[in-house]
């Protein structure tokens, strides 16, 4: 008599999975991401895209405004402060707070005090004053990034941080519509100074945030003193050793992939408000589309990576995403070569936004991944510095190939980086896999092997 057929357990345990996703939203720690979400993601937009609009309109050269864009190396460079926000306790908020919350709060205080400097200097009369505090900003803004990230991979295991990811992105694309439209609007309707004085005001939602969360275990660890004194090199070099330590040889293609994965988007993205102009779309056109109904398209992509990534497991979902997000490009040459559109800017924007926050989304969960809970703020500063950093750097070029090969082109040539993308992806899924099987496979007992022998024998 055959044994019974146990029951198919696919659906149940799918149905489950599923289950306990919707669950997690629910999750004190996912509300406190949104919420830092919305904070690290406030003052991005004010010391460039909206800080330039004010610039240009006092008169600055566009010369001026682009040297304003060296600002930006204060978010490529946070990994050479990082370990003290892992190691290092704040004086006197440690104690009330934890180290963790403790650099968050400062760096908050730090771009509250900087965006009222901002608000309060007049660019025609004082650049260079306007600028320090555009400075302040992006220190303190980069010091928060690094403080938070630490806070939101000691807050959960490996299989809760894609949707954290997810939900971090979701709170920083809000902040961006804030900073973005919401700065422009009010300055529109009021001032420019009454727009940077609100979104001031909007740096207590970070603040409120920080007094809501827990203190984590890593908040209580002893303070690792020898750091003030540690050199930049030593500081750089321990976290780094001990990424090569667990990951081997295979960290070399680990961050080859890591460098390129959003590169299509950082070049493309310094060329795609000069193709909407010279397609002749109005500044409200780009507003509507780009500033509004894209960040939500954003959201809606940056959810679902991080759902796909909890549900799939976040490598199959990173050869996906950097391969759409590199793809996406190719609307944009579509967008060159048919003019103006309205209807096929909104499809293109919509495609690029989904696809650049799954992307989002999962590379943040990946890198997460690499970390090691003792170091997690300043690993994590190195691996997202190393991903931004040639993005920035080649982004200067894209002009000069957008002029030289024309728009149709450069967008099909940012597209194209997408196929060493693929491979990469491909190749370090590979190895991981090679890893986990390694770590699941026990050692082999030479008794099998003898009584094999044995039974041959007799």
């Amino acid at each position: 008599m055959s044994p019974p057929v146990a029951p198919y357990s696919g659906m149940p345990a799918i149905r489950d999975r599923y289950a306990a996703i919707f669950r997690s939203l629910a999750d004190r720690r996912h509300v406190l991401m949104l919420v830092f979400g919305f904070s690290s993601g406030l003052p991005f937009l004010l010391v460039f895209g909206t800080l330039s609009a004010w610039l240009r309109e006092a008169g600055v050269s566009r010369t001026e405004i682009g040297l304003l864009s060296w600002v930006a190396l204060a978010y490529s460079f946070k990994f050479v402060w990082a370990p003290a926000v892992d190691g290092l306790d704040p004086p006197l908020l440690a104690r009330w707070l934890g180290r963790r919350r403790a650099w968050m709060m400062l760096a908050q205080c730090g771009v509250a005090a900087g965006l009222i400097g901002v608000a309060m200097s007049d660019p025609a009369v004082f650049l260079p004053g306007l600028i320090g505090f555009a400075l302040l900003v992006a220190l303190a803004s980069a010091t928060q990034d690094v403080a938070v990230d630490g806070w939101r991979i000691n807050a959960a295991p490996q299989d809760g941080q894609a949707m954290l990811a997810a939900i971090y992105q979701l709170g920083y694309r809000l902040a961006l519509l804030c900073s973005g439209a919401g700065a422009l609007y009010i300055a529109d309707f009021v001032d420019w100074r009454s727009a940077y004085l609100a979104m001031a005001v909007l740096m207590l939602v970070g603040m409120a945030g920080v007094l809501a969360a827990p203190r984590l275990a890593e908040d209580t660890a002893p303070s690792r003193q020898r750091s003030w004194r540690a050199t930049i090199g030593e500081a750089i070099v321990e976290p780094f050793t001990d990424l090569a330590r667990r990951k081997g040889s295979s960290l070399i293609l680990i961050l080859a992939l890591i460098a390129l994965y959003r590169l299509p988007d950082f070049v493309a993205g310094v060329m795609a408000n000069p193709l909407y102009i010279d397609m002749g779309f109005s500044k409200s056109e780009i507003a509507s589309v780009s500033k509004v109904f894209g960040v939500w398209v954003g959201i809606a992509g940056a959810f679902v990576g991080g759902v796909a990534a909890a549900r799939f497991s976040v490598m199959p979902c990173l050869v996906f995403g950097g391969v759409a997000a590199a793809a996406s490009n190719l609307m944009f040459a579509w967008l060159a070569v048919r003019g103006h559109d309205l209807t096929l800017l909104t499809l293109s924007i919509s495609l690029d936004n989904f696809a650049s926050g799954f992307a989002g989304s999962v590379l943040i969960a990946y890198m997460s991944g690499l970390t090691s809970p003792t170091m997690a703020a300043t690993q994590y500063a190195l691996l997202s510095s190393l991903y931004a950093l040639p993005g920035k750097f080649v982004g200067g070029a894209s002009g000069l190939l957008a002029d030289k090969v024309g728009y149709p082109w450069f967008f099909i040539c940012t597209a194209l980086v997408g196929a060493p993308i693929a491979l990469l992806s491909l190749a370090v899924w590979r190895l991981e896999r090679r890893a986990a099987r390694a770590r699941r496979l026990p050692e082999r007992s030479p008794e099998p092997e003898a009584d094999a022998a044995r039974e041959g024998a007799g």
